[in-house]
């Protein structure tokens, strides 16, 4: 197994700040859920991460959404989002039709069998979560918020700053 970032920082721990240690602690956790996340999607589902997140993000949308509105919930560019919707609207999880008042814009929304077959892979989801999580007791992840809540509003203030650079 190869070493990740946070291990090779440990290796040598004189040469790293703690920040830069909790960084990669973060990166670290970050990539491996994401990579369990997504092995298991592939093979419970022969689904998709994006595509995942896609239909996440209009599950919550009864009317549909835009392009332009999913790509910037998702944070990816249009282009991206682009393909991902080609492929579900081919399979039959979206439909994508014009908007009322501009046609070249496109609205998309689940289908029925989108709808379904999300709410399953959700409920499944959830309970990878879960058992991720399980070594951790309920005021270990209350604590675990609290504190990377308060690391999000610093990683806002340092971007805030220097935005206007």
């Amino acid at each position: 197994m190869p070493l990740d970032a946070e291990t090779k920082a440990l290796e040598a721990p004189g040469d790293h700040k703690a920040e830069l240690r909790l960084w990669l602690r973060l990166l670290t956790c970050t990539t491996m859920v994401e990579a369990e996340i997504r092995r298991r999607l592939r093979d419970g589902f022969d689904f998709t991460l994006p595509r995942f997140d896609l239909l996440a993000q209009l599950d919550k949308a009864p009317d549909g959404m835009t392009l332009g509105e999913v790509s910037k919930r998702m944070m990816v560019s249009n282009g991206n989002v682009t393909h991902v919707v080609e492929k579900l609207v081919a399979s039959g999880h979206l439909d994508r039709r014009p908007a009322p008042n501009d046609r070249r814009v496109q609205i998309i929304s689940l289908t029925e069998r989108g709808r379904a077959e999300f709410r399953a892979m959700a409920k499944v989801h959830e309970a990878w979560i879960a058992e991720m999580f399980a070594g951790l007791d309920q005021a270990e992840i209350a604590g675990l918020m609290d504190l990377l809540g308060k690391t999000k509003a610093s990683v806002q203030r340092a971007r805030d700053k220097t935005a206007g650079d």
